[in-house]
């Protein structure tokens, strides 16, 4: 069950944003998250608020960055990790045109335990 968290700066449409969710989705999918296993919050944010190392590890970010966080259950392989990474940067340039550059990605790996889908229970806990 991945979460994920996508922020970017206030000014694109609906439509771009719609994209970006759906590239993430699709990306997903690609390492193995079942199908309909979509939760997404999208936050645009004003510059002031938006706060982000331009030249960090030698990679020129641009106003157009987006910053992905995905909670996911852990398990996954790293090879896993880096397919998901490749699939959203190269996603997000095919569908929006949005450079490489300017796509961060944060993977947070939690137990399933740490999970409730509705109805105050953890379904993923055993015993």
């Amino acid at each position: 069950m991945p979460f994920a968290r996508i922020d970017l700066r206030k000014g694109k449409d609906a439509a771009y944003r719609r994209e970006i969710g759906r590239v993430v989705y699709e990306a997903l999918l690609s390492v193995g998250v079942p199908q309909k296993d979509r939760f997404q919050v999208i936050n645009e944010h004003d510059a002031d608020d938006f706060l982000f190392d331009a030249d960090y590890f030698g990679i020129h970010r641009g106003d157009d960055l987006v910053m992905i966080q995905i909670t996911w259950n852990e398990g996954r392989t790293l090879e896993q990790k880096k397919a998901l990474f490749k699939a959203i940067a190269d996603g997000l340039k095919a569908a929006i045109g949005l450079r490489s550059e300017d796509v961060l990605i944060n993977l947070v790996e939690v137990k399933k335990e740490n999970w409730s889908f509705g109805n105050g229970i953890a379904q993923y806990a055993t015993g």
